[in-house]
């Protein structure tokens, strides 16, 4: 199941191509190779916000081409401390040390929505299909 192909329509930004899906649930997904320094995770925030139309909805984070990630950018995508028009967020890794990072990075900067790691895309859509 691959629904993380861009389509044409999709909000393109300097590190990220970002749309909503046919099933109500937003998606985001890095460019290759990329370096995400905070001015790019703010410049995302608001291709998600402009997903927004009324009601909040949950995403889907395809992380699995991120090289490196600023401290300060892992911080915004947190949602900690700012107004988000998402409900809920599952993030794609592709190892089992991005996922041991990504588990630690989520325990300090705890999300004030529900949040989960996956390693399958079916899985996280499955997943998320319950904040629709």
């Amino acid at each position: 199941m691959d629904t993380l192909t861009p389509p044409k329509d999709a909000i393109e930004v300097s590190k990220y191509w970002t749309w909503m899906g046919n099933d109500g649930i937003g998606r985001t997904k890095t460019k290759p190779a990329c370096e995400v320094k905070v001015s790019d995770a703010i410049e995302n925030s608001a291709a998600v916000t402009a997903l927004f139309t009324g009601k909040k909805f949950p995403l889907l984070i395809d992380s699995r081409n991120i090289k490196s990630m600023e401290r300060e950018a892992r911080k915004h995508f947190s949602t900690n401390g700012r107004e988000t028009k998402i409900n809920s967020f599952a993030v794609l890794v592709k190892s089992p040390l991005s996922r041991v990072i990504g588990n630690f990075f989520m325990g300090l900067n705890k999300p004030p929505v529900p949040a989960r790691l996956f390693d399958n895309e079916a899985d996280a859509i499955e997943w998320l299909k319950q904040y629709l």
